[in-house]
């Protein structure tokens, strides 16, 4: 298997559960008066590797928080958590870059009810042989996926948000 190895163990077809209390999602967004910071924890799925990266995760709308009640009411109102509740990622293609453990993927990513394809680079540790990390980051427009920024007053949300993502997960029994 191209790049990917714990010690001199290399994975053949091999497949890892998310462990959700130590994966999450951490997002940076901007306003006209304050940067935003959120973070989501209790990302689930599957990661498999046979030759290259393939996977799917989930992750519960309500799980985002930005510590500011205000700013997560609001954001869940306008995601519309309650009809789209989960955000779903799903690899479609993974091809090895140079350099170990290095992957550009093509995937499928499911958010208010919208579903893109995204592309972008993660890199891919395994600390021992029974465990896997996972890390990307990406910055989506969320009026690609049906989802307007407020503007309260002079406060007005950028579309732009920047997206960190950490999937730390373990073999499969």
């Amino acid at each position: 298997m191209t790049g990917i190895s714990a010690g001199h163990v290399a994975f053949g077809m091999t497949a890892f559960r998310v462990v959700p209390e130590r994966s999450h999602v951490s997002i940076d967004a901007r306003s006209s008066l304050h940067p935003i910071k959120g973070e989501a924890r209790g990302l689930e799925g599957l990661i498999e590797l046979a030759g290259g990266l393939a996977g799917h995760i989930e992750l519960a709308v309500a799980n985002l928080r930005s510590g500011n009640p205000l700013y997560d009411i609001e954001m869940h109102r306008r995601v519309d958590a309650r009809g789209h509740p989960t955000i779903v990622g799903e690899v479609v293609t993974s091809t090895p870059l140079e350099g170990a453990g290095r992957y550009r993927l093509l995937g499928d990513l499911t958010f208010h009810g919208v579903t893109r394809q995204v592309e972008g680079e993660v890199s891919v540790e395994s600390p021992d042989p029974d465990s896997l990390v996972v890390e990307g980051e990406h910055v989506f427009d969320v009026r690609d996926f049906g989802v307007h920024p407020p503007r309260i007053g002079f406060l007005r949300v950028h579309p732009e948000v920047h997206v960190a993502i950490r999937v730390e997960a373990e073999r499969a029994t």
